[in-house]
């Protein structure tokens, strides 16, 4: 969960190594960060909680999704690291078949529950996205992976496992953190410690993510780069927006080649 002020602006990228000892698929897994949220997930859909911001920007992101995938009514959906069902939800209302995955006990027993008393018809899976993928190739029109990469060990295997997941012409998006100085800055020092936006120890800055990684994972598989945006909080205006400017929280679309 990740909420920062960054200004529009380009950046220049530079691909940095990241750590090529692969974890097991089944191990894919950071129990430390699954214990974050577990020992919050009571309090998912608090509009003033921990996920107030997953709440406001909720919007854009849903905006930015239906937009960019020609809308959502009649298509099937996976909401990878689904948590307690806030965009999952939120696309099952656009008329989706939604399917939400999620490591987390907990965030997933909140998400049903408050799905069931919503009325809302959303089927909620505890597996890892490498699993799903074993059994589901090709089943998806469209496949979210939001805030979630920089939870696990292995975010490259996860990217894969999207592209083997989405039909060939369906639409995959990402969003996560550009690993650097200033979002190190916005989203420890300032979202944690200053603005309290989330609690502290959300976030650790080694495990965000450079577009140029991201971008180089998905070259590795059947999808290609769309468009990407910047993610921006303005703390004077206490407001989000979508923008240029990739330098902390950023959004990419992409989508799988035709057969």
């Amino acid at each position: 969960m990740h909420l920062l002020y960054c200004p529009d602006r380009s950046i220049a990228e530079s691909h940095v190594l990241m750590n090529t000892e692969k974890p097991s698929v089944a191990h894919n897994v950071d129990h430390n960060e699954i214990a974050k949220f577990e020992a919050v997930a009571s309090r998912w859909w608090d509009l003033e909680g921990e996920f107030k911001p997953l709440h406001r920007i909720n919007p854009l992101r849903l905006g930015y999704i239906t937009e960019r995938s020609g809308g959502l009514f009649g298509k099937k959906v996976l909401d990878v690291g689904c948590g307690g069902g806030i965009l999952a939800e939120s696309m099952a209302r656009e008329g989706a078949t939604v399917t939400g995955l999620d490591m987390g006990f907990e965030p997933l027993q909140v998400a049903k529950l408050h799905a069931l008393e919503s009325g809302i018809e959303v089927e909620y899976v505890q597996e890892t996205v490498e699993e799903h993928a074993a059994k589901h190739a090709q089943q998806y029109d469209v496949v979210t992976c939001m805030e979630m990469l920089e939870h696990v060990p292995d975010p490259q295997s996860v990217v894969h496992a999207c592209a083997q997941l989405v039909k060939p012409g369906g639409e995959v998006f990402f969003s996560t953190l550009n690993r650097n100085g200033k979002s190190w800055l916005m989203a420890v020092v300032g979202a944690e410690y200053i603005l309290r936006m989330v609690p502290k120890g959300t976030h650790d800055v080694k495990k965000f993510i450079k577009p140029a990684e991201l971008l180089s994972w998905v070259d590795e598989t059947v999808l290609k780069e769309q468009h990407i945006t910047g993610l921006h909080y303005n703390p004077i205006t206490n407001t989000f927006k979508l923008g240029p400017g990739v330098d902390v929280n950023y959004m990419l679309h992409t989508r799988a080649k035709k057969a």
